[in-house]
């Protein structure tokens, strides 16, 4: 069947769209890339000279990922200190693989970014993992008054039948899971165990006082209206008893991030390792949070880049940087 342009509807609004041939246009090779970051975390070229000892405008060295002083000629490099550094692989490479992660909901495998890029499958698995890196919120604090508190077990298969995994149980790892009912963040995080305390103390971290706070009837939930200072309101439903909703009370929206988790995990990577766990939990969380930024993801994890730079400061080429 054939369609008119004209009557193909963009679900996505026009000023929340990126496409892959506005990414070819802004980022058509390494130079373009490197002159974003170094606006990201020079703006103008205007940096803090160590020699001059005040701001100074710097321009391109060519043939270099330098830029030096207008004045004394001094060099800043706005690589350093990012997940760029010292990196062979072309940077378009890197900002390509950074494209395709924030444009699926999914995820996309290192195999893919192989087959796409023409790197060796441990580059694009390095650069992931570098990429991921980024993507960590450890301090977002939740804002809404009501939300849903639930745990998911993953890896393996659980000792002596179905259901939650019995305490010493090594072969699955636990991810407590909490979301805002309005605005939607969500929080996940591995955890060694998933005790009263545990859950309380989780709990007490990421939601603010005189919350209303939905969970499931397991009963290290108990004590959660209990617990000094916090005043939470605590509304419980029985999945034990196959009750899923009952008017307002459920957990269908952090139920729903699990299996958005599971999913992509399941289907994309097929299995993920208890020590890199967190930083995929990471990257869907990430997306998950700006899913209503249609597809500016990708310049939301490329912001992080500056944001994220780790100096030495005994490192010449870290003292000269201004971040």
């Amino acid at each position: 069947m054939n369609y008119r342009k004209s009557s193909i509807k963009q679900s996505i609004p026009k000023e929340l769209r990126y496409t892959r041939q506005q990414f070819d246009r802004e980022f058509p090779d390494d130079d373009a890339c490197l002159e974003q970051v170094k606006e990201q975390r020079f703006p103008g070229g205007m940096a803090v000279c160590q020699k001059c000892e005040g701001p100074r405008k710097h321009y391109r060295v060519t043939g270099r990922t330098a830029f030096a002083c207008a004045t004394c000629g001094n060099h800043i490099y706005p690589l350093a200190g990012t997940i760029f550094e010292k990196s062979t692989t072309p940077l378009r490479i890197w900002f390509q693989a950074m494209y395709l992660m924030g444009s699926t909901r999914c995820g996309i495998s290192a195999k893919q970014i192989q087959r796409e890029t023409g790197v060796t499958y441990k580059t694009a698995w390095r650069m992931f993992r570098q990429i991921r890196s980024l993507l960590s919120e450890p301090d977002m604090q939740l804002e809404g008054s009501t939300v849903e508190v639930d745990e998911m077990y993953h890896g393996g298969k659980r000792k002596n039948g179905r259901g939650r995994p019995m305490r010493g149980d090594k072969q699955k790892t636990a991810v407590l899971g909490v979301v805002e009912r309005k605005g939607g963040r969500v929080i996940a995080r591995t955890s060694n165990d998933v005790t009263g305390d545990t859950l309380r103390g989780f709990v007490k971290e990421y939601v603010l006082p005189k919350s209303t706070v939905f969970t499931d009837e397991f009963a290290s939930y108990n004590g959660l209206d209990q617990m000094p200072g916090m005043d939470y309101q605590h509304k419980r439903i029985n999945h034990e008893s196959k009750v899923y909703v009952m008017g307002d009370v459920h957990t269908n929206t952090i139920e729903g991030f699990w299996s958005l988790v599971k999913r992509g995990i399941g289907g994309v990577y097929h299995s993920v390792s208890q020590k890199y766990l967190q930083t995929y939990l990471d990257e869907y969380s990430f997306r998950y949070n700006r899913r209503a930024s249609g597809n500016l993801i990708f310049p939301a994890m490329l912001a992080k880049v500056s944001e994220k730079v780790s100096l030495k400061p005994s490192s010449p080429v870290a003292e000269n940087q201004n971040v």
